[in-house]
């Protein structure tokens, strides 16, 4: 079987997208890859065609539990024999997937990096044939990263544990020429091959807003998008509560999904707006990871994230059909407090040291700002965007609120001085 074979075979696609077939030929050419490619552009395809095509088994290291169970239901309803290996396993599970991953049964694993460490886990991998590791959200690594989680450092020791050292493929939606710079000399990646497809999603038009009632606003929206499909952020689970009650009421055929919520029913929101029996998803940002869902119509954030970043990477989950698609911010100063909050959380397990949570912190106050800024924009919102990933582009893209209306955000403006104001006030 060749890489078009396991292509169709396995994914049912005729053809790869831009950028797949490089990486996946240095791959199996055993060459180190680094892919940057944006939320919807095939970037666990790079690492699964040649984990089918390859002797041994693939490891992945993910950061996400959902994720993780999403990604091996979807290759095992393929046909590809896959398992994870998280904090979610009884002990009796994990016996049982340690001794099918001894009997060769998985081409690939999914591994949480808290489990790698651990002599089990060591003492199992020193034995196995593990031809590719492959690094998913690759940023988590840095720092200097909107989601540094110190679990992923020790990715570099669990690599120095192996009899061999695997080709290492890393890939990352959303990371800066910075974080870029910091993921491949941590992992020590060995002459890659990079790819950087491109930030830009031409097909998504993107808007910001400052309603003074944004629930009636939301309300308006949603009935101009009334039988689309769509996502609604919200940065509490008391909020999509709220919001999802409303859309009920008022008679939208909504869902929700937050860590709050039984895990049972999690599952069964989750299958309800993948089948569109719920066509609309109002959640945390729990909810989105490795969901492949093409006709995602809108995705509208109840309320500013912490990081573009973050933004980005949401918003993504709109479009991936290739058709139009909303992404609408609803901001407002109580946004930044929400956020300031949530920053002021990071690292409740105390996993970083005193120095890496203060470098930690002073990151996110710093991409506070750039969203607070995207969110205050009078020029392009798409250029913002791919200005703060390095990306060149034109001065209009035509399709955002401020290049099709103009100069609207002087009432954001407004908001955000007389938030300082009330600011230098305390």
């Amino acid at each position: 079987m060749d890489k078009y074979e396991a292509l169709k075979r396995y994914f049912g696609y005729d053809r790869f997208r831009g950028g797949q077939e490089k990486l996946i030929d240095a791959i199996l050419q055993g060459r180190d890859v680094f892919g940057i490619m944006p939320t919807g552009g095939g970037k666990s395809l790079c690492f699964q065609i040649p984990a089918v095509l390859t002797e041994g088994i693939t490891l992945v290291i993910s950061p996400l539990i959902s994720l993780m169970k999403d990604q091996v239901t979807t290759l095992n309803s393929a046909g590809i024999r896959a398992a994870y290996v998280n904090s979610t396993l009884t002990a009796k599970q994990l016996t049982l997937v340690y001794r099918n991953i001894s009997a060769g049964m998985y081409k690939i694993v999914y591994v949480a990096p808290e489990r790698m460490l651990t002599d089990s886990f060591v003492a199992l991998a020193q034995s196995l044939n593990i031809p590719l590791l492959a690094v998913d959200e690759a940023h988590c690594i840095s720092q200097w990263g909107q989601d540094f989680r110190p679990s992923y450092l020790k990715i570099v020791e669990f690599l120095s544990k192996l009899r061999e050292r695997p080709v290492i493929a890393a890939f990352t939606a959303t990371a800066t020429p910075l974080v870029r710079e910091d993921i491949a000399r941590i992992l020590a990646l060995r002459n890659p091959v990079c790819l950087l497809t491109g930030f830009d999603r031409p097909n998504l038009y993107f808007d910001v807003r400052t309603p003074n009632d944004k629930m009636s606003y939301l309300a308006a929206i949603m009935e101009r998008l009334r039988g689309r499909s769509g996502i609604i952020y919200c940065s509490t689970r008391k909020g999509v509560e709220r919001v999802y009650d409303y859309l009920i009421a008022s008679g939208f055929p909504a869902t929700r999904y937050h860590a709050g919520l039984p895990d049972d029913e999690r599952r069964v929101n989750q299958d309800d707006f993948l089948c569109d029996k719920s066509p609309v998803m109002v959640a945390t940002n729990a909810f989105g990871m490795g969901i492949d869902k093409p006709n995602v119509n809108f995705v509208i954030h109840f309320n500013m994230p912490k990081s573009l970043e973050a933004y980005y990477q949401e918003a993504g989950r709109a479009g991936r059909n290739g058709e139009r698609a909303d992404c609408v911010m609803l901001f407002s100063p109580d946004d930044v407090m929400t956020a300031e909050y949530f920053i002021e959380q990071v690292d409740q397990n105390n996993e970083l040291s005193e120095a890496e949570r203060k470098i930690v912190k002073q990151q996110d106050l710093i991409r506070l700002d750039t969203i607070i800024n995207y969110c205050m924009a009078d020029d392009c919102l798409r250029g913002y965007i791919l200005e703060y990933f390095g990306q060149k582009h034109d001065k209009r893209c035509r399709n955002c609120s401020n290049c099709l209306r103009g100069n609207k955000h002087a009432d954001v403006r407004s908001l955000g001085q007389n938030l300082c104001l009330a600011v230098e006030l305390l």
